[in-house]
């Protein structure tokens, strides 16, 4: 990822600054009083984008959360925020391992998915689960992340990776969060039919391939180490930060892993707040009170929290 803005020379560790650019070696300093050193500006931060199914590249900065993400995808692209499905990092696929969550590193290129072709489908409750993992583009849509194989969503080749569920029998489920959309489907009953509205992101050509990052325009230049990442808030301001270590990756890989087995739906930026959580709880009952103050909505078995601790707090006892 790129950063608007030129580069000056760094200055030596507590020299000089003037105008928030290091004094060349050797350089006399202005006589009398010491001038006081003017602040740093913030730097731009700066992300391409393309739309997936195919597009010229756009630039986006200024955002702080998803929702003002696309809307400056929207722009970019003269279309309606609410065309935009959900988006991938760094590849034109509909790969759910690379959705966009809470974080985008400083590197990575952005392909926003839009609207194509709505189906509807019609679905007999057989078993109490579907096979379906449920998630959300945190701006209003929920789709299908994963499907089990040998389920029944499974046998029904029309539904697939990546469609956006707009309706369940005709009650539109635009703006409900994934696992709301979760509880729907469970809360059905077996045996008798019902309808799924469901919108597919639009297709590319055929003679698109990968897209890779333009070059660098005149004055842009790396913003850091590809470990950053712009942490994106629901509320507040975007935080810059360092991505988490490996050991939080996989506790929050265990802990998406475990939402999706328990709840059928994945969320990464959930996991890893989780996460966070756990590493403050000493024990499984402050990690259940603490969950309830603040995601009490979502109803979390107490197997469900013990299983959250063992994996984030004793990680080497933890099943694979």
């Amino acid at each position: 990822m790129q950063r608007a803005g030129r580069h000056g020379r760094q200055p030596p560790e507590g020299g000089p600054m003037e105008n928030g650019v290091g004094q060349e070696p050797g350089t006399p300093e202005p006589a009398g009083p010491a001038a006081p050193r003017a602040p740093r500006a913030r730097p731009r931060l700066v992300f391409h984008t393309q739309l997936a199914h195919g597009s010229p590249t756009g630039r986006i900065e200024g955002f702080t959360n998803v929702k003002e993400l696309y809307a400056k995808i929207a722009e970019v692209f003269d279309i309606s925020p609410t065309e935009i499905l959900f988006c991938t990092l760094n590849t034109h696929k509909v790969d759910m391992q690379k959705l966009l969550g809470g974080q985008i590193g400083l590197e990575d290129f952005i392909f926003a998915h839009v609207r194509g072709e709505t189906k509807e489908v019609e679905v007999t409750k057989t078993e109490d689960a579907l096979g379906l993992t449920i998630t959300d583009n945190g701006a209003g849509y929920a789709f299908i992340k994963r499907i089990k194989e040998g389920s029944i969503i499974n046998r029904l080749q029309t539904v697939c990776v990546g469609d956006s569920i707009e309706a369940i029998n005709d009650h539109t489920i635009v703006g409900c969060r994934h696992y709301e959309v979760a509880r729907m489907l469970r809360e059905l009953p077996r045996a008798q039919p019902f309808t799924l509205r469901l919108v597919q992101p639009k297709k590319a050509f055929d003679m698109i391939g990968q897209r890779t990052r333009t070059s660098k325009s005149p004055g842009e230049g790396r913003v850091a180490s590809g470990k950053e990442t712009l942490r994106l808030r629901t509320q507040g301001p975007a935080v810059l930060e360092e991505g988490p270590s490996p050991s939080e990756e996989e506790a929050a890989r265990q802990v998406d892993d475990l939402l999706e087995s328990y709840m059928g739906i994945r969320d990464s930026e959930l996991a890893s707040t989780m996460v966070e959580a756990a590493k403050g709880s000493p024990s499984v009952a402050q990690l259940a009170q603490g969950l309830d103050s603040v995601l009490g909505e979502f109803a979390f078995p107490q197997e469900f929290v013990a299983e959250v601790w063992a994996a984030v707090c004793h990680p080497k006892g933890d099943k694979e």
